[in-house]
């Protein structure tokens, strides 16, 4: 419980500020965006733990700190706003004040550049699954597929040579410029953090700095669907950045307890499990540029690939 004090205090502070901005509605309408990040991300928590334990413990402390800053007024608010500036030829100033005081015209402007974010997150998101699919590992949990997928992860750049493919799919059919640059600027971002933290990490500071700064894209590739999904629910700004802020922080909390207190260690597969769920997220965001599909839909898959992972972990626990 100590892991998530700090958070149990963001949510009685956040619920008290949406009762203020309109009462036990906006309680109640904040709680379930709450809910709805913490259902999307909790994959997000499980791979920020693996990447976290091997950052000091300031890092880890910055993650918390920064990081959520970062999460809650930088990807949940700054950034949607400074997308649909961009995307609707506006001032930021001007952006501000349609997302404060006319939600309705803010939603619709962010709604008509989904799909570029779907090609960016779908790309980022991708990198992260196979990049873990193909590398060779020690413990297994599909055997089948990913000792056929270890084989063909000695070609060089598969990853990336099968992330060009999928792109050269996804813009033939999409037929949008648009779509192929941000698709590639997801593949882009990812090498580009990769290949900086993998430069540095004999220097444990800037190797921290550069951990922070991929977790944060990360989380933002996470984000996405929330971002977007949440204004089906409400299309009050402040309350969706409280709600998701909410949520995040518990998401961090979780990472945090996962990392001191050896989770993935104990239960072998759950790290499996949180990839299987990006991959299936990451596919899933790049169909939504053609079709569209409930975030509940996205939800529910990754949950039950993580509590079969449990479960199978609790199930191979118990033999040893």
């Amino acid at each position: 419980m100590k892991y998530f004090t700090f958070s149990f205090f963001i949510a009685l502070v956040g619920l008290a500020l949406a009762y203020f901005i309109g009462g036990f509605t906006a309680v109640y309408v904040t709680a379930i965006l709450a809910v709805l990040e913490i259902s999307l991300s909790f994959d997000n928590a499980v791979v920020n733990a693996k990447i976290l334990k091997t950052m000091d413990e300031i890092w880890q402390k910055r993650f918390l700190t920064w990081g959520i800053l970062i999460a809650v007024f930088g990807m949940r608010f700054i950034f949607p706003i400074l997308i649909v500036a961009a995307a609707a030829n506006m001032g930021i100033a001007e952006t501000v004040q349609i997302a404060l005081f006319e939600p309705e015209k803010y939603h619709q402007v962010l709604l008509s550049t989904e799909k570029l974010i779907y090609a960016f997150g779908g790309a980022f998101l991708w990198m992260v699954f196979s990049d873990f699919l193909f590398e060779e590992k020690e413990i297994r949990w599909i055997k089948p597929i990913e000792k056929t997928a270890e084989k063909f992860g000695k070609i060089n750049n598969i990853s990336l040579i099968i992330a060009i493919i999928i792109g050269i799919i996804v813009v033939y059919d999409a037929k949008d410029y648009k779509i192929a640059i941000s698709y590639f600027l997801g593949l882009l971002s990812y090498s580009l953090l990769k290949g900086i933290n993998e430069s540095l990490s004999g220097e444990s500071i800037k190797n921290g700095l550069m951990g922070l700064i991929y977790l944060e894209v990360l989380d933002a590739s996470f984000s996405f669907d929330g971002v977007i999904g949440a204004f089906a629910i409400t299309p009050n700004i402040i309350l969706i950045m409280i709600g998701l802020g909410i949520g995040a922080m518990f998401v961090r909390s979780l990472t945090i307890w996962m990392v001191k207190e050896g989770v993935l260690d104990e239960y072998k597969y759950l790290e499996h499990g949180a990839h299987y769920a990006i991959g299936v997220l990451a596919v899933i965001m790049l169909l939504k540029i053609f079709v569209h599909v409930e975030e509940v839909v996205t939800g529910t898959l990754g949950l039950a690939l993580l509590i079969l992972a449990f479960i199978h972990s609790k199930l191979e626990k118990s033999k040893e």
